[in-house]
């Protein structure tokens, strides 16, 4: 059996993992625990009474930040002629048509999201046994198949995050940096579960919204009482 590096050990103390901590002293904990020589990144993990095998339990969306990621995000574009210059002018850090197509079909993919004009799509649907397992398949539930591709971009760049449910009904994600203010991480953290609760399905009865912790990259994760997150 593995064990705890010093790191981990030192940022577990004092710790109760039985114990939900109300947002505001979980996010003091963690950046108190953050003793790595990078930034960490913070992350949530939620755990839902969903079972997404069902159409009508699929949990997935989009949240905006308030406060950014804290990442530089590298974004590819799909798009043509006046709709890829926009894109290029907001920020885009690849755009194409063919040409990325072929790129990305033959391996090369050096980027984090994906947005598509919706006359593009044809041509990357080819692309969904690549770009889907890495959750990049352009999708207009979330904004990454648009016509106004410059705004896509720019949200993208801005702090735009993607969630969906894995088979488990868990959906996990980054909602900022060790660096970042309490106030600030406080902000994501109730913004990225807002929208979770938004995006709740029709099909689920019951409790939707069993457990939540919070971890940085290096540290333990810490259970969140849930009444302290979720807005009323």
């Amino acid at each position: 059996m593995a064990k705890s590096g010093k790191r981990y050990l030192k940022a577990a103390e004092g710790i109760n993992r039985d114990t939900a901590y109300a947002i505001a002293d979980v996010v003091k904990m963690i950046k108190n625990g953050s003793k790595a020589k990078f930034d960490e990144t913070v992350e949530i993990s939620m755990n839902l009474g969903v079972d997404p095998r069902h159409a009508d339990q699929m949990v997935r969306g989009v949240c905006q930040l308030p406060n950014g990621t804290g990442k530089n995000v590298r974004v590819a574009v799909f798009a043509r002629g006046d709709k890829a210059d926009e894109a290029k002018a907001a920020g885009a850090d690849v755009v194409g048509a063919e040409d990325l197509v072929e790129a990305v079909q033959s391996g090369k993919i050096d980027f984090e999201r994906c947005i598509a004009t919706p006359d593009m799509m044809p041509l990357v649907g080819r692309l969904g046994k690549v770009l889907g397992p890495r959750g990049m398949m352009p999708n207009p539930r979330v904004g990454t198949v648009t016509p106004d591709v410059g705004e896509a971009v720019k949200a993208a760049k801005g702090g735009a995050v993607e969630f969906r449910a894995e088979k488990a009904g868990i959906v996990h994600a980054g909602f900022g940096k060790a660096s970042f203010t309490e106030e600030a991480l406080i902000e994501n953290a109730k913004a990225f579960v807002g929208a979770v609760m938004k995006a709740r399905p029709s099909g689920v009865k019951g409790s939707y919204m069993n457990r939540i912790s919070v971890s940085s990259t290096m540290g333990p994760g810490i259970k969140v009482e849930i009444a302290s997150i979720v807005e009323a």
